[in-house]
């Protein structure tokens, strides 16, 4: 079992996390008043000092701690570590992101250190420093304390001897309502608002100080954002998740370049490496070295993957610089494919590795260089595959005009698998939630980049009523009809929408793939006449229509979509919003009215 301490933003992405497993856990919060929706999870709220957490670990069999608290919560985090090392109980620490110190901000160890030269100061450290800020006011400071507007924090500000011409409330970082020389902040991290406080206080001409935060126990394995916490968990408690997340070979590529870089320019040869995430987490990635390179062996998990096992390597070559600027340029070596056609992000004949994996070697070797001083030259980095020939032939490669080897690949670095009924099983929970929350309507689609964009056009729908359905889209209308939901809004981007017009309700490229003939015969049907026999993908169909075809097109793919989608919400009204790559939204004429 699991015992998860929260009440932030990292003990909700902890829960998002740990409800994938499907598992039940523990989550422990000090007050109770954070608003989060738990599936698997049971609650339990108040305070927790050393003797009432040993008995609660022993009493539930826990075996794997989360500590996902405030970073300031000092004594909390000292508890955990006394528990998890009498009781052998391995912790991790979800810690946020911090950004750089600034050096124009003037850093502090405790309140003391506060300077005296200063008239008026907001602090924004929380109710609990107010009592600690009191020798400030003796001293002539005026004192503003910024708090959370809610009762038990008035109350609680209030018997501290605070007035209710101190206090000030307010939820946006950026938004400062009172006139002080100065701002007291914490070091709270990227997920705190720190960044957006510090922006805004210098905008306003204040003097920053910020507290440092606490230094975390040593006996915690740390992570710093979700994907790192669900690869550590499978790690540290492998049964809690039915299936295990891997690599993409975009991170091994990137792990590979990170370790060459570092045996090259520092002579040394680590047998992991850090490799940043597009989302800014941090992992640690397992690498080894050849003669003239560094390789990550790839690691698909439970994803059935055929590259699982393949060894990535990178080789570095070092270039004379003349200019300020560094230059990390990305090569495909053997194994690696070339495109033949376009449509993709790059042109025919460039090395078939996506942008997220050459971004992710430059901004990771950027890093690396500008930290550890090793910015004399410019990075040639040639990735190779030695199985990379024979394996593509089993892929989708040769029919997506991608030749001689594999791609690399990967938007946000991991693999998460999920089985066909763990991942049906999630939407009906979510639809649930969905209903729960009482909202008018819940818009489905795709994933998170589908969802950014049909936001926009329900701004007042709570989180809840987003749901994503992945590929699944004629199993989450069938959910849908079963728990009598009345206006349902299906968000679709285009490569999806072909398929579904043509009658396949998962649009997992394994059951479906591009009809051509099929597309071309609605292209027809909107009276549009242009050839597609060269396209690889549907997003190339865009670029050859003006806006006034591309909604006759969108009009005839919506009708055939709707074919086959009311008949699975026949009580409910439907709505089909068809999405182009650049976030273009073509609607229907009209809603689908449910049946009478």
């Amino acid at each position: 079992m699991i015992l998860v301490f929260g009440g932030t933003t990292e003990g909700r992405k902890s829960v998002e996390v740990l409800e994938e497993g499907g598992s039940p856990y523990f989550y422990s919060t000090k007050t109770g008043e954070q608003d989060i929706t738990l599936h698997h999870g049971q609650r339990i709220d108040g305070a927790l000092d050393a003797e009432a957490m040993l008995t609660f670990c022993r009493e539930h069999d826990i075996r794997l701690i989360v500590d996902a608290a405030h970073p300031f919560a000092s004594q909390l985090h000292q508890t955990i570590a006394q528990v998890s090392e009498s009781q052998n109980i391995p912790t991790i620490r979800y810690e946020r992101i911090y950004p750089k110190h600034d050096p124009e901000i003037t850093w502090i160890d405790d309140y003391s250190q506060i300077p005296r030269d200063i008239h008026s100061l907001l602090a924004t450290t929380g109710v609990q420093s107010i009592s600690k800020l009191k020798p400030l006011e003796a001293a002539g400071v005026k004192v503003f304390y910024r708090i959370l507007n809610r009762e038990s924090s008035i109350a609680f500000a209030q018997k501290q001897g605070a007035s209710p011409e101190q206090l000030c409330y307010y939820e946006d970082p950026q938004d400062i309502p009172v006139e002080a020389d100065a701002i007291l902040l914490k070091d709270s991290g990227l997920s705190g608002g720190f960044q957006e406080k510090v922006d805004a206080a210098k905008a306003r001409g204040m003097r920053i100080i910020a507290l440092k935060r606490p230094q975390t126990p040593a006996i915690f394995t740390i992570v710093n954002g979700p994907y790192g916490l669900r690869r550590m968990v499978e790690k540290l408690l492998p049964e809690f998740y039915p299936l295990h997340s891997g690599l993409t070979t975009g991170t091994c590529a990137t792990a590979a370049a990170v370790a060459q870089t570092l045996r090259l320019k520092k002579g040394e040869m680590p047998d992991e490496v850090p490799v940043v995430l597009p989302n800014g987490e941090t992992i640690n990635v397992t690498v080894g070295y050849g003669d003239s390179y560094a390789f990550c062996i790839k690691e698909a998990g439970d994803d059935p993957d055929t590259t699982n096992g393949i060894e990535v390597r990178a080789s570095i070559t070092l270039e004379h610089r003349d200019t300020e600027t560094q230059s990390f340029i990305i090569k495909g070596g053997e194994g690696v494919g070339r495109f033949t056609l376009p449509g993709f992000d790059y042109p025919p004949e460039e090395a078939a590795i996506n942008k997220a994996p050459r971004e992710m070697i430059q901004q990771n070797l950027k890093k690396l260089c500008i930290s550890e001083s090793l910015c004399s030259n410019n990075i040639i980095v040639t990735i190779s595959v030695p199985q990379g020939a024979e394996i593509a032939r089993r892929t989708f490669n040769p029919r997506l005009g991608i030749e001689g080897g594999i791609s690399i690949i990967g938007v946000s670095g991991i693999v998460k698998p999920f089985s066909e009924e763990a991942f049906i099983d999630s939407i009906r929970k979510c639809m649930t939630v969905a209903k729960a929350s009482g909202s008018e309507r819940v818009v489905i689609n795709s994933g998170g980049k589908s969802e950014r964009f049909v936001k926009a056009l329900y701004p007042t729908l709570p989180q809840q009523a987003f749901v994503e359905y992945g590929n699944y889209i004629g199993e989450t209308l069938k959910i849908a009809h079963e728990l009598n939901l009345p206006n349902i809004t299906l968000g679709v981007m285009l490569g999806k929408a072909v398929k579904l017009a043509a009658g396949h309700l998962d649009t997992h490229s394994k059951r479906s793939t591009m009809d051509k003939t099929f597309i071309s015969d609605m292209l027809h049907e909107a009276n549009i006449n242009i050839d597609i026999s060269h396209i690889t993908l549907a997003r190339e169909i865009w670029e050859k229509l003006s806006p006034k075809k591309q909604q006759d097109f969108a009009n005839v793919v919506i009708s055939h979509c709707a074919t086959y989608c009311k008949p699975l919400l026949p009580k409910g009204e439907l709505t089909i919003l068809l999405i182009a790559d650049d976030g273009t939204i073509l609607p229907q004429s009209q809603a689908l009215q449910p049946e009478q």
